[in-house]
């Protein structure tokens, strides 16, 4: 009798992988089990003339977006040795998009740099091996991590009927399953604990509420509880819903 297959299961998103090339950039999806790519953007033109550059790197940030809105705000860059594409595509960003470099903002997204081809799936497995990888996967988490945390404090000392802070599973539940009127609170940020995750018995209820949240737009994050902002998280339960108000479609 055959085996059954067991599902394959991709993990939780931690990080965006770009590879840049001379003519392309190819973006990769990183989660706690695999590597999924994402999308290629094409350089119409070439590296010589700044239009075409400014609107290749233009491209690059939009097909960032849907995950940026997901919640993952860890970002990886690479290139091959002896090339510049990395320093001019971070340049690019912190000239021409200064809201996701703002230390303290709650859109802040954590860059890394490493060097190395990624535009296939065996350079991306060859450069997952490497130390470097790691370390800056770790690195760019963790600053992740830490910039919803001094998100999350400054909510804490500013709570009233409009910015709510929430621990209780039941309460998160209630709040993200319900439907969210023109100025009211809706979820804005979910936060979890790896340890919160793997220990909990109803594993299935807590993945039920990060795929609604999803799809509902709600940003997730699930951090490590070994870094100081896991931490901080643990402190309160190892889960974390704040809010925003939800503005009209004419605001």
């Amino acid at each position: 009798m055959a085996k059954r297959r067991h599902p394959y299961k991709r993990g939780y998103p931690v990080a965006m992988l770009i590879g840049l090339e001379e003519d392309h950039a190819t973006l990769w999806q990183i989660f706690s089990n695999v590597v999924k790519p994402h999308t290629t953007v094409k350089l119409e033109g070439r590296r010589k003339d700044e239009q075409a550059l400014y609107n290749f790197h233009e491209a690059i940030i939009n097909a960032t977006r849907p995950t940026l809105k997901e919640g993952t705000r860890s970002i990886m860059a690479t290139a091959p040795m002896r090339t510049a594409y990395t320093a001019e595509f971070l340049t690019h960003v912190k000239r021409h998009h200064p809201w996701l470099t703002q230390l303290g903002s709650p859109n802040a997204v954590a860059f890394g740099e490493l060097v190395g081809p990624a535009s296939k799936l065996h350079e991306v497995a060859e450069l997952a091996k490497t130390k470097e990888f790691r370390r800056l996967i770790s690195e760019t988490t963790s600053k992740e991590a830490d910039n919803i945390v001094d998100t999350l404090e400054k909510r804490l000392n500013t709570i009233n009927d409009n910015a709510m802070v929430l621990f209780s599973l039941k309460e998160i539940e209630d709040l993200v399953y319900s439907q969210w009127k023109d100025g009211k609170v809706k979820p804005e940020y979910l936060m979890l604990t790896d340890k919160y995750l793997t220990e909990q018995k109803e594993k299935n209820r807590i993945h039920r509420l990060l795929q609604i949240a999803r799809n509902r737009h709600v940003k997730t994050k699930i951090v490590s509880a070994e870094t100081p902002a896991g931490k901080r998280l643990s402190q309160f339960g190892g889960l974390v819903c704040f809010t925003e108000t939800k503005q009209t479609e004419s605001s």
